[in-house]
This record gives C-alpha cells, sequence and structure tokens, in this order.
C-alpha cells in the first residue's frame, strides 16, 4: 500500500498534552480565562507588539480589524489577487469593496506599485498577505499608506516567524491578524490572533469581540451595541501557549524541510522556490515550486501525477477575481485583465508536502517523482542554483532529524 503524504499538518509534543489537560482540570470558576490571558500575553511579547487579542480564527480576526478603523459601506479595501478568500471576505463584511492587486512576480505577495496604482479617492486601507512564510514588502507599502493616508492591516496568517528588516511579521502594521488553523506553523486547531500597538483599537475590538459589552461593565451584562462573540477557549489557548513555547523548533523544522527540498531541486530546470530577499526572513510555512512555462506543465498536471502515489500537493492560489464568489463585484474585469503576473503564475505553481512531522526520506520520495514527472515530459535540464533562494547552513543529513520527530520510511519505489 503507498504510503500517504500530506501538504501539511502539526507537530503535537507531551507539553501540548500537559497545558490541555491542565486547562481542562483548572480554567473553570476562578481559572476561566487563565490560560487565554497567558497566551496572548505571550503572543504579544513574541511579535513584540502591545496588545494581542485571541479569537477562533484569522477570518474574525480580520473583520475586527476592519470594524475597529471604521471601514464602512462603499468604502474601497486593497488586497492581493492570490491569497486564501478570507483575506478579502471580511471587507464584504462591513459593505466595502475588495480592489485586487497584482503579486510580485518573484516574491508573490502583493506588488507595492500595483497597490500605488489603485489607490483612489474611496481607499481606506490595504491588506498585505506575507505569502507561505514570507511577509509582504512593508516598509514599502507602509511608505505608500503615509503618501495616501491609508490604514495597514497585515494578513499574518502564513508568515508567523518571518522578519521584514529586523521587526516581526505582524508588528509594522495599524493592526495584524494572524491564523492558528491546523495546517499552519502554530496551531490550535482552529484560532487566530488580533495584534495592535494602538490602545484605541485594542479596546475597540476587545469590546466588538465580547457582543458590545465594555470590560468595565463586564460583570453587569450591559451590553451597548451588537456585536459579535469571537473568543478563544483556554482548551485553544492552552494548546497554543504549548506550540509558541516550542515556536524555534517549529520554525528551525519548516526551515530544514525547505533547505532539504532545495539541495534536490535547486537545479532542476524550469523549477523555482520560495525566496529570501535581502532584510527578509522567510519561514518557509510552505515549500512552493513555480513551473516555468517552457516546461509545458501545468499544476493540474502534476497534482493527477502525484494523487497516483498517494502524495499531496496543494495549488497555488487562484486569483481572486477569477473566482465565482466575487463574480460581479466592482472592479473585478479590470484585475482579470491587469493583474498579468497573478494570472500567469497561479496555474503552474504548487506546495510542495510541508507538514512539520515529515521526514528527510518522505521528502526524497516527493521529490524523485516531481523529477520522474519532469524527466517523463521530457523538459528536464540544468539552471543555476540562484532559482531558489540562498542557502543557510544546515546539518548534515544524518543528523537532519535532530528535531526529534521520527521519519517514516517509504513504503513503495517509484517509477524510473
Amino acid at each position: 500500500m503507498t504510503e500517504y503524504i500530506p501538504y501539511a499538518g502539526p507537530s503535537v509534543s507531551d507539553l501540548e498534552v500537559a497545558y490541555v489537560a491542565e486547562a481542562a482540570r483548572d480554567a473553570w470558576y476562578r481559572g476561566a480565562g487563565t490560560f487565554v490571558r497567558r497566551f496572548e500575553q505571550s503572543f504579544a511579547d513574541y511579535v513584540r507588539v502591545r496588545h494581542a487579542i485571541a479569537v477562533p480564527h484569522c477570518t474574525s480576526a480580520l473583520h475586527l480589524a476592519l470594524l475597529s478603523l471604521g471601514i464602512k459601506n462603499g468604502d474601497e479595501v486593497i488586497v492581493p489577487e492570490c491569497s486564501w478568500i478570507a483575506s478579502a471576505a471580511p471587507i464584504t463584511y462591513v459593505g466595502a469593496h475588495p480592489v485586487f492587486a497584482d503579486i510580485d512576480p518573484t516574491t508573490w505577495c502583493i506588488s507595492p506599485e500595483s497597490i500605488e496604482r489603485l489607490v483612489t479617492a474611496k481607499t481606506r486601507a490595504v491588506i498585505p498577505v506575507g505569502l507561505y512564510g514570507l511577509p509582504a514588502d512593508m516598509p514599502a507599502i507602509r511608505k505608500i499608506a503615509e503618501k495616501f493616508n491609508l490604514h495597514v492591516i497585515e494578513d499574518a496568517a502564513q508568515s508567523l516567524g518571518g522578519k521584514y528588516s529586523g521587526k516581526m511579521s505582524g508588528s509594522a502594521a495599524d493592526i495584524a491578524a494572524f491564523s492558528f488553523h491546523g495546517t499552519k506553523m502554530l496551531t490550535t486547531g482552529e484560532g487566530g490572533m488580533f495584534v495592535t500597538d494602538d490602545e484605541a483599537i485594542f479596546e475597540r475590538a476587545q469590546f466588538l469581540r465580547d457582543h458590545g459589552r465594555s470590560r468595565a461593565n463586564y460583570k453587569n451584562f450591559l451590553n451597548t451595541e451588537v456585536a459579535y462573540k469571537y473568543r478563544m477557549s483556554d482548551l485553544q489557548a492552552a494548546f497554543g501557549l504549548a506550540q509558541l513555547e516550542r515556536i524555534d523548533q517549529l520554525l528551525e523544522k519548516k526551515r530544514k524541510l525547505y533547505q532539504w527540498y532545495r539541495m534536490r531541486l535547486g537545479d532542476v530546470a524550469g523549477l523555482a522556490l520560495n525566496v529570501e530577499p535581502p532584510e527578509f526572513v522567510n519561514s518557509y510555512w510552505m515549500t512552493t515550486v513555480v513551473l516555468d512555462p517552457s516546461l509545458g506543465l501545468t499544476t493540474a498536471d502534476i497534482r493527477s501525477r502525484f494523487d497516483e502515489y498517494g502524495i499531496d500537493v496543494r495549488p497555488f492560489f487562484h486569483p481572486m477575481s477569477s473566482l465565482p464568489a466575487f463574480a460581479g463585484y466592482p472592479k473585478v474585469e479590470e484585475a482579470q485583465k491587469g493583474n498579468k503576473a497573478a494570472y500567469s503564475i497561479s496555474p503552474r505553481a504548487f506546495n510542495l508536502p510541508s507538514a512539520l512531522e515529515l521526514s528527510e526520506a518522505q521528502v526524497d520520495r516527493v521529490c524523485s517523482l516531481l523529477k520522474t514527472v519532469l524527466r517523463t515530459a521530457g523538459r528536464s535540464r540544468k539552471l543555476p542554483r540562484s532559482s531558489a533562494a540562498p542557502d543557510r547552513p544546515m546539518k548534515s543529513r544524518a543528523n537532519s532529524m535532530s528535531s526529534g520527530l521520527k521519519p517514516k520510511a517509504p513504503k513503495r519505489s517509484l517509477p524510473s
């Protein structure tokens, strides 16, 4: 039987089990909220911001961000073409319109030049997204925001642990939102975090996430607005706190996975991997491949072949202006015509398996199959190693599982 290789998944240790058991036993009565508060404070300290609010998911964090900034009906918010729909859907929740910007062809994050071209008198905010581990170009985006008096909401769902100009992903925006979905770098099963340095924004978000009840009126159960129930449980927070205490180990494993892939694929003709520009740190949430058009292969071709061998590869994000969900929205047709990079890259790009418990033997299996597919297509040739991000020091393959995660040997050989 073919061994299944997932595209994503968490690393769970005895620490998570112990913390959740403690929360199940003690986080009630006077202990209620203990783990949520600990998780929020520890997360704020890690990202280097003043305030953090634990929420059910990143989508709710983005919704709270827009509400807290007063984004309303008729406003425009610029978002990148290529991201999960949750980056744009909350814009519609408040009656505003998403405006889709093109992506940079090398980093795959939102293009600052595209942002600037799209600003109008109705534009109120921009939501840059850190894609597959690499933060967006926040220094450039902040300059544009200051020029046009725009709010910046960083969607850091995929870039926890990434950095730009020495700053942690999520620390340079007015508000940032993180995801703790089961596929993410750090998980609580489902969950998210809203972070900000602004005291007024923090108080407004706290109020809105608890059914319009201020902290001063908490025990009076007095609601002064119809709002939302966007809270996290202690059980989830306990799991997240344990994961956060292991964040360096989790980040190290993701970088190691990327390096294993790069060692095997970095000189294969027609493949481009994730980059790490100067002054940036990529957390490599998902190792990603973009195929050169000359190969004549699409993401669908790769997925179909990999499915035969029980290996999950995930498609690159579709351009959001191409989704039926946004048909008929203002400026969608302009995005479809103008966002050349997004529409070119998306059909020929995919995420390689990047689960935190992947072994080097499994990475070998994935890379062998990819090379076989390329050979079958009759297109493989050598390229400079610069098609992928620069090397960083790496331990020998013999010691490659120092993270403590057990490798699983492949159960069947690949075709030659």
